[in-house]
């Protein structure tokens, strides 16, 4: 199925763009996500952690991504 991801911060530098299309399995999780995410863009293998929110609400390692769910890949931020 296809999943629409944002990207901010590094993760669009890692990626190249602020918007990105994948093709996942069903029934994928957010932690299956963050492996293909890593095993795609060698880059996510230094971000140590960022978070991803599922339609606008912050999603666990466990939440489900459905068909047309829309993905937010939001690295750590700092600032001062």
């Amino acid at each position: 199925m296809k999943c629409n991801i944002l990207l901010f911060g590094i993760a669009a530098d890692i990626v190249g763009s602020n918007e990105l299309t994948l093709d996942i399995a069903e029934n994928s999780t957010v932690n299956s996500l963050k492996s293909t995410l890593i095993d795609t863009y060698s880059g996510f293998k230094n971000v140590h952690q960022f978070a991803i929110a599922v339609n606008e609400s912050y999603a666990n390692d466990e939440t489900m991504i459905q068909a047309n769910d829309i993905v937010a890949i939001i690295p750590p931020v700092s600032g001062g």
